[in-house]
């Protein structure tokens, strides 16, 4: 099997315990995390080649984070190594009626800074069949927007096949600015995951109308030439509770997945594993609905592991998308 190739920044994570708000706290659980690393990692768990690529400051805290990329069977082989800071981002975990909260502290990061020379497209494309990006990577600035061009540039001209989660995040830039970044990427996208928010806020997608998710997702299609158009469909019930299930368009037909309510212990990362479960369903070649059920379980999940990554095998994904889902306890 080809690898899959991520691209983008991995942050520091720091947590305070116990679901106190960060003005409480005194201390704080550190962890390393980022989508497309997310993306990588869970891939690796499920037994597909990964490789993550990044920039990394040259100190113990960048070591330390390309460590726990590595841990999960994740090559960085190709990644630099700069003078500089890491990004961080704190989570607040959020209970109840009170949402979860992210303060980023990212600003000037070696990710951030690192230009088109640091990375050498044709020798990491070299040995890869599928590459992975997210909305965030562009957004960082305006080096990491033409880096992340050139990426999808020479990926496409390899043959790769390119996938990309929209995840516009509204701390990081307008959506005006996300709009005329992320366009020309996703003309060169065959996978997209997004929602029906950021497609109506970033494209005007089902604006001024009742569009349904998966009119929304047609749409999509249509407008940027995609293989692959997939929603994900989130109810927030409460910060511990949520509704999840997605929808698949290919080919002019629609494919839904089951819904799961879940009961979350850890939000950050379901997209991400969401994600890597429909690149996995894509590698092995499921049918639509297969790859749509996988991918639904999969993000599912996540909810219930702390930390940014999916940890999970196929086996597992596969028996809740089967249908077991009573979480009884298995001896």
């Amino acid at each position: 099997m080809k690898s899959t190739v991520t691209f983008g920044e991995i942050m520091l994570r720091l947590s305070p315990e116990n679901r106190k708000r960060i003005i409480q706290a005194d201390r704080f659980d550190a962890n390393y995390g980022g989508s497309e690393a997310n993306v990588a990692a869970a891939l690796s768990n499920m037994g597909v080649p990964t490789e993550f690529v990044t920039a990394l400051p040259e100190n113990d805290v960048g070591k330390a984070a390309e460590n726990f990329v590595r841990s999960f069977g994740v090559s960085t082989r190709n990644s630099v190594k700069k003078s500089g800071r890491m990004g961080i981002y704190y989570l607040e975990k959020g209970a109840a009626q009170r949402p979860s909260k992210v303060v980023y502290d990212r600003e000037g990061s070696v990710f951030s800074k690192a230009c088109p020379e640091d990375f050498d497209w044709e020798k990491i494309f070299e040995n890869a069949g599928w590459f992975h990006f997210s909305g965030i990577t562009p957004a960082l600035s305006e080096s990491a927007a033409k880096l992340t061009l050139a990426a999808v540039q020479k990926a496409k001209q390899k043959g790769l096949t390119v996938s990309c989660d929209l995840n516009y995040r509204s701390a990081l830039w307008s959506t005006e600015q996300a709009a005329q970044a992320l366009a020309p990427l996703l003309s060169l996208t065959d996978v997209l995951i997004a929602n029906e928010n950021h497609l109506k806020m970033l494209f005007g997608i089902g604006e001024g109308g009742n569009m349904t998710g998966a009119e929304s997702a047609a749409a999509a299609a249509e407008k940027f030439g995609l293989k692959l158009s997939v929603m994900t469909v989130r109810r927030t019930l409460s910060a511990d509770d949520n509704n999840f299930s997605s929808i698949l368009y290919e080919n002019g037909r629609i494919y839904r997945s089951k819904k799961y309510h879940m009961h979350i212990v850890d939000r950050v990362g379901g997209g991400d594993s969401f994600a890597a479960g429909l690149i996995y369903g894509n590698l092995m070649d499921f049918s639509p609905q297969d790859t749509v059920e996988f991918a639904a379980a999969a993000g599912c999940l996540k909810h219930s592991i702390e930390g940014d990554v999916g940890i999970f095998t196929p086996k597992e994904v596969a028996i809740l998308a089967g249908g077991l889902s009573d979480g009884r306890v298995q001896r």
